[in-house]
């Protein structure tokens, strides 16, 4: 039952042989042959499954309870969808996985998991393919009724430790993945007695790192504390009653293993803790009189013969709907428990009790204006508790509807049905990190204190009313969190005016740790009363962080006014002794005599969002004495910006955003890694028409007589139907290269359709041809669209000109290209807009315009095709493009065929995807997130040797043409050793003949001797190039030399329309690592693009380009100085600038701050700033708030929209008008502020001009061992060739990042590596295994490698360097240090393998090791895995963050053998910075400027690209 990854499971059969767990055995051996040209995968180990199911005639039931689905297709017979679900050759039985499935009877009944060991039972389900997108896209699933009966059942997951429940019938295997939701409470209780079999399993086998000599008390301990982390498991006692009433069914499913895995390390059958657990089952049932809870998966039964087993099927029956009424049982007195229980209850503490602690009433007042926290969220008037976004709130305050300061105490800890207080707060929002706020740290000094990073980060923000509040602590930090209807906020520093009402809420929290600690030394807890713990406290030293006096009343009176903090503190903690202990009882006596008022707490499941009535919406800043700016912008972009937030958020609404939004399905940052969806979806407000892709005949609704030929034929087409250039239609004239609205679809606002030409039919009726032209709101764009432009698409229709209602007016603007023609246009468009308004004043028909077309398949904007546009000569360009986008295979010769494009011939090598070769051997991982890559195949290289096509008549398809080929193993074939040492482009040569599908073909590539590879100075592969020189015998595993005579070379390839137009990515990057390697930097500047890099950080993305030969970056712009004065010395030739140099006052508008900054500049300085012309290539990474604190605020929406340093950024485009721009950008920039930025920069590049493409692009497959999700905009000037996106060379976890349009569109800027690409995943090991060993904070500036380099990467990564520099460590205090050598240094090891005991520190005082807040809150925050987490060699680095730290929030930082946090350089090596690039600052600053950089292979990539497009350019002139 043992079960590794997504393999499938064997399929057994009923038989009369009572021995099934042998044939189950039998059938569980691995295929690794390939039959019948179909391909085999590895099948997982598990044990035997329960197949006692009686033998008798199959059923197919004809009920369901399922509702149908919009877009599912339906099916009867099972066999049919399974048919339908196949994605390529597979061997059988066939895998499906199972969504919103129900397990019924014959009559439809829905019927618990394992009674299908008891009568007939069958499947209603969704089935959906065996790949990872099976919830993301339901409509690619067959809903099948006609199921089968259910033969057997079986679990596995053991390693990877989450359960995996698979059914069978007689025609297939499959996964249960996700129940409907009337069936959830049925298969509740299975999915929880498997997941205590994998439990039980990880905590006894050696081999997941489990102890088989546990006793049966330390086992349940241990299994216990790993469940109780979800909302099924029952809490309390029930809990271990739950796991020992399941003893016999996981000792029966666990022995299962011993015989279906030959590589267990222990006979689990023979444990003590198992048998233990077994035993006290029994005895518990016997003492019951019921029977034990067992299936076994061992019965079989023979129809009218008696059952070979324990139980007879009455036996079985009870049992199972005992489990059942057990198991109801323990939810209902898990809820009763909690309704009766004084949680319920909220003592609220009296304001006038707790005055005393409190200065005197001080008011709250803005130093700057700030902004609604709706904004910043989704405009839904109910959301689900959890799903609600959490932010860091800095330099905050809370006060109450009069703006007087007020502490957080008199608000309820818990949403109380009735609450007498208002409480409201303003801070710097950010997004959350992660990071806690150590004990230790003082609250004198102000979180706006200039040396403090986050508050320069967040945005000054006015909260609505706070619901709740909570303190999760753990023995070194506190984290301090509130709610309000639409967010949580973990709270960083107040402000210096709030402190004094703060410490007090501290203070207490700090002793509420204290006294658990107190009662935790204990070795009876109840030995300390209420009394005795008073006693205790006042005895603590004035040093002490939780003193409150030595004097007893004073202590005693200190703890009950505040005692509803401390209350909360115990009654979130774990342990129930603490919980339950005399202190807390007495504290709560003490509490009631003091009369406080009484709340009854509420459930807290959805929350509804109610009006923000916060004073500071009516309060006008303080002004401060730091020297702010706003983003200085030219009047273009300011007013496009401006526009739209005069139209879309007029003042004091808070409706929401009248424009829908682009959504992502899952938007968290902080989740970078995840594998969650990664589609981004735009729903659209205008309802658009349907286009038509093909050619269509539509009836006209006017009689002929409206219509006739305006003059005579210009032409014929191919088909001998005469063309025409004009005619009549109601009066109207319609012409070739006209537009025209028409009546076809019935759409709330008619299409428009561009006239490409007309013609009359033989039988006389009369025809337009045209292409869509789609208005801006029926883009990406939305509502940022100007009304008026429309665009041409790809789509196009014929219609009959009977159905054209209008003739409409249509600008086609050509206009010319650059700076100098910036005025004449802007006066032109202004004199344009004075003439539509004043034709909407007159109620004329609008007249729109249109300068670009519409690609969204292609993911962006382009020029307009001038010299194909209308015509009239009967072609259409739209119809020959996609003619051109049919993927097609054409045999040419016995020697070459043409497969999507590309032409291959015999001698010619080749990809193979890598899931052909089912036979390797795959290591079994667990699926933690830096290990994510572990398993991924990079593509095969095979050469073409042969080319079987199907003889006699019958048309080849890629299903019936073979391809004969010889295999070239890799290095990683060999062993992982072999690739650590190897060149990343090596292959063997083998004697390895195999045939080969056609359809199994990824690509084209070439082998080489290694004399004859283009030179990389890089670690960047973008070439298809491998070189031989060793010949392998897979059998002996033996490498030797390869023979001399042995010829590598292809035969000469002929050029074809094909192959001509593929001359992009494999086939045209051969050379260019040769064309763009370093020696392009002693060329002159004249030959590269003069950049301008803006927002430059320490300059990974400059670097990245000009490695590529691309770009020259002259001037740059940076904000932070350490950053800055990295960019500075690694780019020494490149000036670094404010943002001011505007010799045009009338185009910017600028601030007195601004060209206050500018006057302080040297003479030189300004003279070597650049001015229009100058600029080809603008480039950088915008934050979307802006820089925070340098903003100032007017009271509109729109002001404080111009904070926003996006309008900077796109300023300095419009202003210099460069051939190129580049924005780079999260990945969640599409989904920020609604998605309102994202569309008002592609439209603000589109009014100046340019062409636009946009996407997202996984950094780890450019050849870094890191995953970085990164959205960058593209946009190109009509004269130039718009850039074409890099293509992914390395095998890297994930989903295409795709993005969701208008008109059911998709894009994703290019295709997914997870099931294979070129090259392998670059290791953690090939990053930094060569780095030298150093201790937890190490600071040593330089030090030597003391080794060579061993990895491909690493050689090149460290160029000609001699001396390793940036090698340092964060230092962890002592505590941190302890655990992380505790952390166990094995892949994955996180925190949950710490061991929970105590440990002494230097002063003596007793800690516990685990952190008492991950266990105390393990249940909100996904049971935070992978803090204090180390990485895997194998795997991956997760995201690289401004700030590594165990608690942070990539906490997974510890090095996979050291003691220790990865280092700067470690970090640096992950982003793929050179080892010579140098980083300025402290070790934050370096973290920082790390964490906020483009890896420089990606920019690398991308400027590949671009120097394409520009000698695509040069090439064509």
């Amino acid at each position: 039952m043992k079960k590794n990854g997504k393999g499938r499971p064997p399929k057994r059969k009923v038989t009369d042989d009572a021995k099934m767990v042998k044939a189950a055995v039998a059938n569980e051996k691995p295929h690794s042959n390939l039959e019948n040209g179909k391909v085999t995968c590895k099948r997982p180990k598990r044990a035997a499954a329960c197949s006692n199911f009686k033998e008798e005639t199959v059923r197919i039931s004809e009920k369901s309870i399922f509702v149908e689905t919009k877009k599912v297709q339906i099916e009867e017979d099972e066999e049919v969808a399974i048919d339908l679900t196949r994605l390529g050759a597979e061997d059988l039985p066939p895998c499906r996985r199972l969504v919103d499935f129900t397990f019924h009877d014959a009559d439809g009944n829905a019927q618990p998991f394992e009674m299908s060991e008891i009568d007939d039972c069958f499947i209603t389900a969704l089935i959906m393919p065996m790949d990872d997108n099976m919830e993301k896209d339901k409509e690619r699933g067959i809903k099948c009724e006609g199921f089968g009966r259910i033969e057997s059942w079986s679990i596995s997951g053991y390693d990877e430790g989450s359960p995996i429940i698979w059914v069978s019938t007689e025609n297939a295997d499959y996964e249960c993945v996700k129940p409907a939701s009337s069936y959830k409470k049925f298969f509740d209780l299975f999915y929880e007695k498997a997941r205590t079999c994998i439990e039980v399993y990880r905590k006894l086998a050696r081999s997941v790192g489990g102890n088989p000599n546990l006793s049966l008390e330390e086992l349940l301990a241990a299994v216990i504390r790993s469940m109780s982390g979800t909302k099924n498991f029952p809490g309390g006692l029930s809990s271990r009653d739950f796991v020992i009433s399941l003893g016999d069914f996981v000792y029966n499913q666990l022995t299962g293993l011993d015989e279906t895995s030959a590589n267990n390390d222990v006979h689990l059958a023979t444990l003590p803790a198992l048998m233990a657990l077994r035993d006290e089952c029994r005895s518990r049932s016997e003492s019951c009189k019921l029977a034990p809870r067992m299936s076994n998966g061992n019965l079989q039964i023979k129809e009218g013969k008696k059952l070979d087993a324990t139980e007879d099927d009455d036996e079985k029956l009870a049992t199972i709907l005992q489990e059942e009424e057990d198991w109801k049982a323990m939810k209902q007195q898990r809820g009763r428990h909690a309704m009766n229980s004084q949680k319920n209850i909220y003592v609220k503490i009296s304001e006038a009790e707790i005055a005393n602690d409190y200065p005197l009433p001080a008011y709250y007042r803005p130093s700057t204006n700030e902004m609604d926290e709706y904004i910043f969220f989704e405009s839904e008037s109910h959301m689900s508790y959890s799903d609600l976004p959490r932010r860091i709130l800095d330099n905050w305050a809370l006060y109450n509807s009069d703006s007087r300061l007020i502490t957080l105490e008199l608000l309820p800890m818990k949403p109380c049905a009735e609450v007498d207080v208002t409480v409201f707060g303003s801070g710097q929002m950010r997004e959350d990190d992660g990071c806690g706020y150590f004990l230790d740290e003082g609250l004198g000094q102000s979180s706006s204190s200039a040396n403090n990073p986050s508050y320069n980060e967040g945005v000054p923000t006015y909260l609505s009313a706070i619901k709740e509040w909570m303190i999760e602590f753990g023995s070194s930090m506190i984290f301090i969190s509130i709610r309000t209807d639409v967010a949580w906020y973990r709270l960083g520093k107040p402000t210096q005016q709030y402190v004094p009402w703060y410490e007090p809420v501290l203070k207490t929290a700090r002793l509420a740790i204290a006294i658990i600690t107190l009662l935790k030394e204990q070795t009876r807890v109840s030995k300390l009363s209420f009394v005795d713990v008073i006693k205790k406290v006042s005895a603590f030293d004035k040093s002490h962080p939780a003193c409150i006096s030595s004097n007893l009343a004073l202590v005693e009176r200190f703890i009950v006014v505040h005692g509803q903090i401390i209350l909360q503190q115990f009654a979130e903690y774990p342990d129930e002794k603490i919980r339950k202990c005399a202190f807390v009882s007495g504290l709560s006596d003490k509490m009631e005599q003091k009369c406080h008022t009484k709340l009854i707490m509420k459930k807290r499941s959805v929350v509804r969002k109610e009006a923000n009535l916060n004073p500071c919406a009516a309060i006008g800043p303080v002004i401060s004495n730091r020297k702010v700016m706003r983003a200085t912008t030219t009047r273009f972009i300011s007013k496009i910006w401006g526009d739209y937030y005069l139209n879309y958020f007029p003042e004091d609404s808070h409706d929401g955003d009248p424009c829908e939004s682009i959504v992502p399905e899952e938007e968290q940052e902080d989740n970078d890694d995840e594998e969650v969806d990664e589609e981004m979806t735009l729903v659209q407000v205008e309802k658009a028409p349907i286009p038509h892709s093909s050619s269509r005949s539509c009836h006209s609704k006017s009689s002929y007589k409206e219509i006739r030929w305006e003059g005579k034929s210009i032409g014929q087409m191919d088909s001998g139907e005469a063309l025409y250039h004009s005619a009549v239609v109601r009066g109207q004239i319609i012409a070739v290269g006209g537009a025209v609205t028409t009546e076809v679809d019935e759409a709330d606002v008619p299409a428009i359709l561009f006239v490409e030409y007309m013609f009359e039919k033989h039988d006389g009726i009369k025809m337009v041809h045209g292409r869509m032209m789609p208005r801006g709101s029926q883009t990406i764009l939305g509502n940022a669209a100007d009304e008026r432009e429309v665009f041409l698409a790809n789509d196009c229709m014929e219609i009959e000109l009977g159905n054209v209602k209008e003739s409409i007016v249509v600008d086609i603007r050509l206009r010319s290209w650059g700076h100098q023609f910036r005025k004449e246009y802007a006066n032109a468009d202004k004199i344009d807009r004075a003439k539509a308004e004043e034709n909407k004043r007159k109620g004329l028909p609008m007249e729109y315009y249109c300068k670009s077309l519409y690609y969204p398949e292609k993911g962006g904007f382009f020029a307009l095709p001038y010299s194909s546009l209308g015509l009239g000569s009967g072609f259409c360009n739209s119809c020959k493009e996609r003619t051109l986008q049919v993927d097609e295979f054409i045999l040419s010769s016995e020697t070459s065929f043409v497969y999507k494009k590309i032409e291959y011939s015999v001698q010619d090598f080749m990809y193979v995807q890598p899931q052909f070769f089912a036979e390797e051997k795959e290591e079994d991982h667990g699926t933690f997130k830096a290990g994510r890559n572990v398993g991924l195949k990079a593509y095969v290289v095979c050469q073409i040797l042969e080319i079987q096509a199907p003889t006699g008549s019958k048309k080849p398809t890629t299903e019936s043409t073979k391809v004969k080929v010889r295999r070239f193993y890799r290095p990683e074939d060999v062993s992982s050793s072999k690739a650590y040492s190897s060149d990343i482009r090596e292959v063997y040569y083998s004697e390895e003949i195999l045939t080969v599908p056609v359809e199994m073909i990824k690509g084209k590539c070439e082998v080489r001797k290694k004399i004859d590879l283009p030179n990389l100075e890089l670690p960047v592969v973008l070439d298809h190039v491998f070189f031989c020189e060793y010949f392998y015998d897979p059998v002996k595993g033996a490498l030797k030399q390869l023979p001399a005579k042995t010829k590598l070379t292809s035969l000469a390839r002929k050029a074809d329309p094909y192959t001509s137009r593929k001359k992009k990515g494999k086939e045209k990057c051969q050379d260019n690592q040769q064309k763009f390697s370093d020696k392009q930097k002693d060329e002159h500047c004249e030959n590269r693009l003069a950049t301008l890099d803006i927002f430059a950080g320490c300059g990974g993305l400059s670097e990245g380009l000009q490695q590529s030969g691309v770009s020259y970056t002259k001037w740059a712009i940076e904000y932070e100085q350490p950053a800055g004065e990295a960019f500075s010395e690694n780019h020494l030739e490149t000036l670094m600038a404010i943002m001011e140099k505007c010799l045009d006052a009338d185009e910017c508008i600028s601030t007195s701050e601004a060209a206050e900054l500018a006057a302080a500049f040297d003479e030189e300085k300004l003279k070597n700033l650049p001015v229009p012309g100058e600029v080809d290539f603008i480039n950088g990474g915008p934050p979307c708030q802006g820089f925070s604190g340098m903003n100032r605020f007017n009271q509109s929406t729109w002001s404080k929209v111009q904070c926003e340093m996006i309008l900077a950024f796109l300023s300095f485009a419009e202003y210099f008008r460069p051939k190129f721009f580049l924005l780079e950008n999260v990945r969640n920039f599409v989904s920020f502020n609604k998605g309102q930025t994202f569309r008002l920069t592609l439209a603000s590049l589109l009014a100046m001009g340019y062409q636009v493409r946009f996407g997202i692009l996984e950094a780890g497959a450019y050849g870094v061992s890191q995953s970085r999700k990164r959205a960058f905009i593209w946009a190109a000037s009509p004269e130039e060739i718009l850039p074409e996106w890099p293509e992914p060379m390395h095998v890297f976890a994930g989903p295409e990042l795709k993005i969701s349009m208008p008109m059911n569109v998709q894009y994703a800027a290019v295709r997914s590596t997870a099931g294979g690409a070129p090259f392998r995943s670059i290791t953690v090991r090939d990053t930094v295994g060569d780095l030298p060993p150093v201790e937890n904070g190490a600071s040593k500036s330089t030090i030597n490698y003391g080794s060579e380099p061993m990895s491909w990467f690493q050689k090149k990564i460290r160029g000609s360097m001699l001396s390793l520099n940036d090698h340092i460590s964060k230092e962890m205090n002592e505590l941190n240090l302890i655990r992380c050598q505790r952390i166990p240094k094995r892949p994955g090891a996180d925190w949950r393998d710490l061991p929970d005991e105590k440990v002494k520190l230097s002063t003596g005082q007793m800690v516990d090791l685990i952190p008492w807040c991950l266990p105390n809150t393990a249940k909100r925050h996904n049971q935070w895995k992978g803090l204090y987490g180390r990485l895997d060699w194998d795997g991956n680095f997760p995201t690289s963050i401004t700030d590594p730290q165990p608690m942070g929030k990539v906490g997974m930082c510890f090095h996979p053998e050291q003691d220790r946090i990865l280092t700067v350089r470690e970090c640096a090596r992950s982003q793929g910075f050179p080892d010579s690039y140098r980083f300025s600052g402290n070790i934050q600053n370096k973290h920082r400027q790390i964490g906020n950089a483009v890896p420089p292979p990606l920019a690398y990539a991308l400027g590949t690209k671009l120097k394409e497009a520009i000698e695509a350019k040069l090439s064509t002139v």
